[in-house]
C-alpha cells in the first residue's frame, strides 16, 4: 500500500511538472521566436535559428517615421493618461474609504459594472460626442477617454489600498490642523506607495498596448501612437515584414519594461506602518 500512494504522487507530479512545462513553452516559444526574428535577415513565421545575426531590421525601423514619433506619441498618451488617473483615483478612492454613506456600496458595484463593459460598445456613441466637441483627432480627447476608460477598476484597486492605512493615522494629523486633502497627500498616499505603484502600472500597460481606442479617435499619421502604426508592418496580398515586425516589437516593449524595473522595489514593498499604531 505505502508503495502504491508512492508510486501515485509520483505519477501526479510528473503530470503537474508536464503541464507547467507545456504552459511554459506557451510563453517562452513567442517571446523567442521575436528575439530570433529581430536577428534574423530571413525570418519567418517559424521559430528557427537566425541564417546570420544581423541588426539590419533595426537599421530599417530606427527612424523618426516608423518608431520614435509613434513611441514619442504612446508616451505622451499613456502618460498623461495615466497621471489623470492615479490623480483622479486617489481623490475619488479617498472618500469612499474613509467616509460611510450608504451609497457606498451602490457606487462601488456601479464601479465593478463599469469595468466589466466592452470598450467596442460605447466607441460608437463616444465617437458621436467627440465629434461634437471638437475632441476627435486630439490627443487630450484621447487622454481623456483613455483615463476614463481606466478609471472604474483604477478606483477599486485604489480604495481596496486605502483601507489599509489606518485612519488613527489620520486623526493625529487632523489634531495637529491638518486638512483631509493635507492627510491624503503627506500621510495616506505616502504609507500606500505599493498601491499607487500597481494602479499605475496597470493603467499604463492597458493604455500602452491598446489599439482600438486611438484607432478610432485619431486621424492624422503623425498623431497615431506606436500600438496603431505596428500595423503597417503587415502589407498587402498577406507580405508581412515578419523580421522588422520582431525587432519593432522589442523596441515597443522596452517603455513598459524600464517602468516596470524602475518602480519594482516599490512592487515588492508592503505599508511601512509597523509601529505607527499602538493598540
Amino acid at each position: 500500500m505505502p508503495h502504491t500512494l508512492s508510486s501515485r504522487r509520483t505519477t501526479r507530479r510528473l503530470a503537474a511538472d508536464a503541464g507547467l512545462l507545456v504552459v511554459a513553452a506557451a510563453f517562452v516559444l513567442p517571446l523567442a521566436w521575436v528575439v530570433l526574428s529581430s536577428l534574423d535577415p530571413h525570418a519567418g513565421l517559424r521559430v528557427k535559428t537566425p541564417d546570420g545575426l544581423t541588426l539590419t531590421n533595426f537599421d530599417a525601423i530606427l527612424t523618426p517615421e516608423i518608431t520614435f514619433t509613434p513611441l514619442l506619441n504612446s508616451l505622451l498618451l499613456c502618460g498623461g493618461a495615466t497621471l489623470l488617473t492615479v490623480v483622479c483615483a486617489a481623490l475619488a478612492a479617498y472618500p469612499l474609504s474613509r467616509f460611510r454613506s450608504r451609497f457606498n456600496r451602490p457606487f462601488l458595484l456601479t464601479i465593478l459594472f463599469a469595468t466589466s463593459l466592452p470598450i467596442t460598445a460605447i466607441m460608437v456613441p463616444v465617437y458621436a460626442l467627440f465629434v461634437q466637441v471638437d475632441l476627435i483627432d486630439t490627443m487630450q480627447g484621447t487622454i481623456f477617454f483613455f483615463a476614463a476608460s481606466q478609471l472604474p477598476f483604477a478606483i477599486w484597486l485604489m480604495k481596496n489600498f486605502m483601507d489599509g492605512v489606518p485612519k488613527e493615522l489620520e486623526e493625529a494629523a487632523w489634531t495637529d490642523g491638518a486638512s483631509p486633502l493635507q492627510s491624503l497627500l503627506r500621510i495616506v498616499l505616502p504609507l500606500m506607495g505599493p498601491g499607487v505603484a500597481v494602479v499605475t502600472v496597470f493603467s499604463f500597460v492597458m493604455m500602452w498596448g491598446n489599439f482600438f481606442v486611438p484607432f478610432m479617435l485619431l486621424l492624422t499619421p503623425d498623431q497615431m501612437p506606436a500600438s496603431v502604426s505596428i500595423n503597417d508592418f503587415f502589407g498587402n496580398r498577406g507580405m508581412v515584414a515578419y523580421g522588422q515586425l520582431a525587432a519593432f516589437s522589442i523596441i515597443y516593449s522596452t517603455p513598459v519594461i524600464l517602468l516596470y524595473v524602475l518602480i519594482s522595489r516599490r512592487l515588492g514593498g508592503g505599508f511601512a506602518l509597523g509601529g505607527a499604531v499602538k493598540g
